[in-house]
């Protein structure tokens, strides 16, 4: 029998208040219908509270000394669930996300007379997902947590159902999702079906016990057809090539905010889930999936920088941009396959997953953010045309769109740099192979330089359309502004580093 103690009720906090919080803003809109700003009001002092909460309930080692009332990890419904070092810093990443997302939706929303309500709501569902996905530790939990990241996304990308392109991108983001989740559930049966558990330490040692003392891998064909069935499902959720189909029409059809929130928070939850999986669960067989991983990492930075050159939508931009920084990402993962059991370069490959996983949330919500804003005026396109002498209109906007195109470009001293650099260290740490990969990556990213300074060159040396507005920017959007263009800005200053690292050290011991 479980039981629940003082413990149990700590780890399950901060997953369970946001859930709570996303049913209090349908209560506070039955209560005052139409108070938008009240309601994103509360919305955003909860997340910030709840925030706090994480670092109250903890562990969050930061080397000399250890925050929070749980100080080791903590597991809670048989294993399920666990409550360490990635479940937190995973957690203040994702509440992090959902206000950034929260704060760009009035400017947006508001104009087109699309309700602030039900947009927090689904987002904080599917964020609640997405922080149980960081602290999963059975395959089942992992799957049911993924559908409620998804459920709402699907609800998201359709957000503006009079608009065609939203119902078409939400249609073709639903059937492709549901795919990817059928086949990830397949490849779930199929391995519970070979080792008799779901639980991931289980499947683990299960899959470690039939390597036996050979030197010889052979595993039975259908634990393999379960792992590579749970490897494609992954890959769908993360937009790897070739599983990036759905990525482009979804974007530029959904409403800008969900836009912004779709390219980092589900990216950040499958990547929470495929660390779980690979590190954990497949961490004895990694010499088989690092050959797989290196190509995906190839085929994904070098297909999403070279087709979103062509692009003249700013929306299908940044969702090839987006698929590319997958491809960096992966870089990181595949440094860890490759560098020798218990030595630094996989914690180092480990530690720049998470560190380029939050640089480019609040760089690339940064942009979306700016692309929001200058949409608050119903009927301006997401052409990089509308961009046009933007510095004349609104030179805070150009200005922070500048700022974070060079950080996605990975200009020194901005997050993108820092981003690139540590996956580029990690991967040349392991060597082999992978010095050819970090070869790769830096001159990925010389070519993605063209299409973000492209948006550069339409702000400040491209005149204004004919009878343009200026831009006028919301209250609560210039707040999420400023908080993206500050951690972008100065997150090679030591304490923000020492710290970023600290909790990405911290998360990557509790994996390994």
């Amino acid at each position: 029998m479980i039981q629940v103690d003082a413990n149990t009720i700590l780890a399950l906090l901060p997953p369970v208040g946001l859930a709570l919080l996303a049913m209090a803003m349908v209560v506070i809109d039955i209560a005052r219908p139409r108070s938008d700003t009240l309601l994103i009001g509360v919305a955003a002092v909860g997340l910030v509270v709840l925030m706090a909460l994480v670092v109250i309930v903890g562990p969050i080692d930061l080397g000399s000394f250890t925050l929070g009332l749980l100080t080791s990890p903590q597991e809670v419904f048989g294993g399920a669930y666990v409550r360490d070092g990635l479940t937190a810093l995973l957690d203040l990443l994702l509440l992090s996300i959902a206000l950034l997302t929260l704060l760009a939706g009035p400017d947006y929303l508001r104009p087109r007379g699309l309700p602030a309500a039900e947009f927090s709501a689904m987002l904080f569902f599917a964020i609640t997902g997405a922080m149980l996905i960081a602290g999963a530790r059975d395959l089942l939990l992992l799957f049911l947590a993924l559908e409620l990241l998804v459920l709402p996304g699907y609800m998201l990308a359709g957000y503006a159902k009079r608009d065609g392109l939203s119902t078409e991108g939400a249609i073709k983001y639903f059937l492709l999702g549901s795919f990817s989740s059928a086949i990830f559930l397949f490849g779930l049966v199929l391995t519970f079906g070979y080792t008799g558990t779901t639980s991931i330490p289980g499947v683990a040692a299960a899959i470690a016990a039939s390597l036996g003392t050979g030197q010889v891998i052979v595993l039975a064909p259908a634990l393999l057809m379960g792992l590579a069935l749970l490897t494609t499902g992954a890959a769908f959720k993360i937009a790897a090539v070739p599983f990036h189909y759905w990525t482009p029409d979804a974007y530029q059809g959904s409403p800008t905010p969900v836009t912004g929130y779709l390219s980092v928070g589900p990216k950040v939850a499958a990547f929470a889930l495929i660390l779980r999986l690979f590190v954990e669960t497949l961490g004895p067989v990694k010499a088989d999936w690092t050959p797989v991983v290196v190509v995906l990492a190839a085929a994904t930075m070098t297909l999403g920088n070279l087709v979103a050159l062509s692009q003249d939508n700013i929306k299908r931009m940044l969702a090839y941009s987006s698929i590319a920084h997958t491809g960096y990402i992966l870089v990181g993962l595949a440094a860890f396959g490759a560098a020798p059991a218990g030595s630094p370069a996989e914690a180092a490959g480990l530690q720049s997953v998470l560190f380029y996983s939050v640089a480019y949330s609040f760089m690339n919500l940064g942009a979306f953010a700016v692309v929001a804003a200058l949409q608050r005026r119903p009927g301006v396109t997401s052409q990089i045309s509308s961009f046009s002498g933007l510095i004349q209109r609104s030179p805070l906007l150009a200005w922070l769109m500048l700022l974070f195109m060079l950080s996605l470009t990975g200009i020194p001293p901005l997050a993108g740099f820092w981003a690139k650099w540590y996956v580029i260290q990690a991967a040349l740490q392991a060597g082999g192979w992978l010095n050819l990969l970090a070869v790769l990556a830096v001159l990925n990213a010389a070519v993605a330089a063209f299409y973000y300074l492209r948006v550069a060159v339409y702000m400040f040396m491209r005149p204004p359309p004919e009878r343009a507005h200026e831009v006028s920017i919301g209250t609560y959007s210039r707040l999420g502004l400023m908080v993206a263009g500050l951690v972008t800005l100065f997150i090679w200053v030591p304490p923000f580093t020492t710290l970023i690292i600290s909790l990405a050290d911290h998360a990557a011991r509790a994996l390994l």
